[in-house]
């Protein structure tokens, strides 16, 4: 085969990244690129590969999400040739670029040439694959470590070299100090190098004058309490902060990121879930806390409403609680009215621990489907969903184990991943799973692999959004029934979220 050029390019014909493999003009190459989206036909779109034809040339190209692979040959070149270069090359798109799209693929162009070069030479396709192809890209040579590794081991022995001149340096100093000699200090600030021995130097740091300041009656008196501050901190009492004075300074303090009342409760959940990777929950527990924290005192004797929302899920009250008020009214309060809740310090309220073998009760379910590709590895595909629509997952991290010392080859990737060969991991990431992207995958080939491998998988990830609906829904002074202002945070975090 004659492989013209190669080219990847957006639907609409824009061209991203092109690379010429035989002699040709600029404006020969830009009209044949140019020419590809018109002969383009709407029936050919939706086929895996697919080709077009002109008098002159063959263009093969492939989709590749948003963007195209193109491949531009001879009308005599082997079809099926063609095809298989064509698979590499995506390959080589794929492994180079996280995410296919143009800012990335414009980003990484030159790694694309520097890799497409290696696949062609000539307008001749290369017997290489695609570890190679990496190899080369990578250019790994021995004699380079060997070369880092002699420069770090002189910087080394500079180093101790230099510390022990520094010890010398001060014996010298002790001992011109013994025998009476003078040491002068200079008047202006610089640094001096005296010779004391043969190739010995002493080195001498003056510090500068400390200036002093005289004042007058009308000067600015530093540390003078100042009305104007007096009014913005007693304004900011009145707009509820919490303002903490000392002799001289009055500093605002927030105990999170967002600004806190002076009621504050916080829903924290943590989940357990074990999976078994033919399907089957082998353990799963949720266990909650509702906690209450009071900055004023005047707030310290409420009752608290919660709704109704909790399901199925136990919930167990404090020893201090009234439960037959919560039981009947979903009311928190204690059981002496008259006594207040302690002040700047988090008191638990109400706490949960929900176990279930339900594969109903998995908020985000991972399916991992490896099998033999008959060359001595696997093609591995894992899928996501998200089983409650409710909730919002962030930052969901899915970590795969791999084979000793391979590489796995990225066939297709929903959000982002990183493959890291020390710990012979491969982490998919994805920002956020919820009801408008409740399902993803990612699909990979893993040379000199078996199905084992794979497994167990860790998922990770954090919401805002909690699985037991429980929340505080109004909060009143115990004496007079006024309803008070609050804020709340709640967040789910997984502990150890498995499949085996």
């Amino acid at each position: 085969m004659v492989l013209l050029a190669s080219a990847v390019c957006t639907k609409t014909g824009k061209t991203i990244v092109s690379r010429q493999f035989v002699e040709m003009t600029k404006a020969r190459i830009e009209g044949l690129l140019a020419a590809f989206p018109k002969l383009m036909s709407t029936e050919k779109r939706h086929i895996q590969h697919t080709f077009v034809e002109t008098d002159s040339v063959r263009y093969v190209y492939q989709p590749l999400e948003k963007l195209y692979m193109l491949l531009i040959t001879t009308k005599t070149s082997n079809i099926l040739e063609d095809l298989e270069t064509l698979r590499l090359f995506s390959k080589v798109v794929l492994d180079c670029c996280k995410l296919v799209d143009e800012s990335e693929v414009s980003k990484k162009s030159f790694d694309l040439i520097f890799a497409f070069d290696e696949i062609v030479a000539l307008g001749y396709r290369e017997s290489v694959n695609l570890a190679q192809v990496r190899t080369f890209v990578e250019m790994d040579s021995h004699e380079e470590k060997m070369y880092q590794a002699v420069r770090q081991s002189q910087e080394r022995d500079a180093k101790v070299k230099m510390r022990e001149k520094a010890k010398e340096l001060q014996r010298q100093r002790i001992d011109a100090v013994k025998k009476g000699v003078r040491m002068t200090t200079p008047s202006s600030s610089y640094m001096s190098m005296t010779p004391v021995a043969d190739s010995i130097y002493e080195i001498k740091v003056s510090k500068p004058e400390t200036p002093k300041y005289t004042s007058t009656n009308k000067a600015l008196k530093l540390g003078a309490k100042s009305k104007d501050v007096d009014l913005f901190v007693d304004q900011l009492k009145s707009e509820g902060e919490k303002v903490v004075s000392n002799n001289k300074t009055s500093t605002i303090t927030s105990t999170s990121s967002t600004v806190q009342k002076d009621i504050h409760i916080k829903k924290e959940e943590r989940l357990i879930a074990i999976v078994g990777r033919d399907g089957g929950v082998r353990n799963f527990e949720l266990h909650g806390l509702i906690s209450l924290r009071i900055s004023n005192e005047i707030y310290q004797k409420i009752v608290l409403q919660f709704n109704f929302e909790s399901g199925n899920i136990p919930l167990q009250t404090h020893p201090n609680i009234d439960k037959e008020l919560f039981k009947t009214n979903r009311l928190i309060g204690l059981k002496n009215s008259t006594k207040p809740f302690p002040l700047d310090s988090e008191v638990g309220l109400l706490k949960w621990t929900l176990q279930s073998q339900e594969e109903s009760a998995i908020p985000l379910s991972i399916n991992c489907w490896p099998s033999e590709n008959g060359y001595g590895g696997c093609d591995v595909n894992i899928e996501y969903n998200l089983e409650h629509a409710d909730l919002e997952l962030n930052n969901v991290t899915i970590t795969v184990p791999l084979p000793f010392g391979n590489a796995p080859v990225i066939q297709e990737c929903s959000g982002v991943y990183s493959y890291e060969p020390k710990k012979n991991v491969l982490i998919w990431s994805v920002a956020v799973v919820d009801s408008s992207n409740p399902t993803g995958s990612i699909e990979f080939e893993a040379p000199k692999s078996i199905a084992s491998d794979f497994f167990p998988i860790k998922v990770d990830f954090m919401s805002k959004s909690s699985y037991n609906k429980i929340k505080p829904m109004e909060i009143r002074l115990v004496d007079d029934s006024t309803p008070v202002k609050f804020t709340s945070e709640t967040s789910l975090y997984t502990g150890n979220y498995e499949i085996v």
